[in-house]
């Protein structure tokens, strides 16, 4: 451990104010703080609460259901990143739909369903842009080639989201957030530090152990000298003006809407769709979706989780019905979802626990 490490672990451990509540709103975040152990060294009055940074753990059950029915109604390739495969929709998941013959690639790149129907121009191929700012550029660059190459064969299906807003809907879930520090990569740090002019105050944290200890020890700080703040704490990529090629892409292909996001309900412009220019290239429009609500499992408590209201272990069906092998709600399913991290590094580590005693 580094020196600016151990300096920020002191800051925190002998940290004896007020409670502070800290949402780490990125599901990696949540993971690693987990794995370096960082929260065992957190004492009492500091409580680091998990929020919706996980794409997949927001998408609502709609989502998937839109999805299902392009697969087995409008007989359409859905192309997929791999931990949407198993989320639920409100019958079955797309690995179910698999099972009935649906056609389900998982992808790596958006590239590769475009690369996919290039190359099969009689079948319909659609790509699930699941997303915040960080991969969408990535979707915007494939549907671009599309239009540019015409490959009219090729569609979205749009979920992608955008963060401000969401940190607006959240406010006073917490007392500060730690940023994303690849969302910023793209989006800079103009809106948060107007945020901060609101009344919303966070750091921006980077994945390795030095920096998390760091950014965790500056909010502390900053939260006890209690003046509104922002603070940048991953210089080394994270710059006020963020990825302008990024953001410039987005802008041309996409346009803001209201989003429905998994547990925190419909929050306006926090979502992008294509626009006009590209609008033949939106799965909705080409097939004519119609509007579709989802019916999650009542019992799943992903929502509240998701706002910081309850831990994991607090809903019923978590690490009983509900485990990563057979997962009934998003935040289990995908690598970056809280209740996994939960029962990845505090569930099975507490169930050895109580074997050893029980020897």
């Amino acid at each position: 451990m580094n020196e600016q490490a151990l300096k920020a672990k002191a800051i925190i451990e002998n940290y004896s104010g007020p409670e502070l509540r800290i949402m780490e709103v990125c599901g990696t975040h949540t993971h690693e703080i987990f794995r370096m152990g960082i929260r065992s060294i957190l004492p009492e009055n500091v409580n680091l609460i998990s929020g919706p940074g996980c794409p997949v753990c927001v998408t609502p059950v709609g989502f998937i259901d839109e999805a299902l029915m392009l697969a087995l109604e409008k007989n359409v390739t859905i192309c997929t990143f791999g931990d949407l495969v198993r989320v639920p929709g409100s019958e079955t998941s797309l690995a179910g739909a698999r099972s009935q013959g649906a056609r389900v690639q998982v992808v790596y790149s958006p590239l590769d369903a475009y690369e996919l129907a290039r190359d099969n121009p009689d079948e319909q191929v659609c790509f699930l842009a699941v997303g915040f700012e960080t991969t969408t550029p990535a979707a915007c660059i494939a549907v671009d080639k599309a239009r540019e190459n015409g490959v009219d064969n090729f569609t979205l299906l749009t979920a992608n989201k955008t963060m401000v807003n969401a940190y607006r809907a959240l406010k006073g879930s917490a007392d500060a957030f730690l940023y994303p520090g690849h969302v910023n990569a793209i989006t800079g740090t103009s809106a948060c530090e107007k945020l901060a002019e609101e009344g919303i105050y966070g750091v921006v944290a980077g994945f390795t152990a030095s920096e998390l200890l760091t950014a965790i020890a500056v909010t502390i700080t900053r939260l006890t000298e209690g003046k509104p703040f922002f603070e940048n704490c991953y210089p080394r990529v994270v710059t006020r003006e963020g990825s302008v090629k990024g953001m410039r892409l987005m802008e041309k292909v996409m346009e803001p809407c209201d989003a429905e996001w998994r547990g925190l309900g419909v929050i306006p412009d926090s979502g992008l769709r294509l626009n006009d220019e590209y609008r033949n290239f939106d799965a909705r429009f080409r097939f004519d979706i119609p509007e579709i609500r989802g019916k999650g499992n009542p019992a799943c408590r992903c929502g509240d989780v998701l706002q910081g209201k309850c831990r994991p272990s607090d809903c019923p069906l978590f690490g009983k019905v509900c485990t990563p092998q057979h997962a009934v709600g998003s935040c289990m399913v995908s690598n970056e979802g809280t209740c996994s991290a939960y029962y990845q590094y505090d569930f099975i580590l507490q169930q050895a626990r109580q074997q050893a005693a029980q020897k």
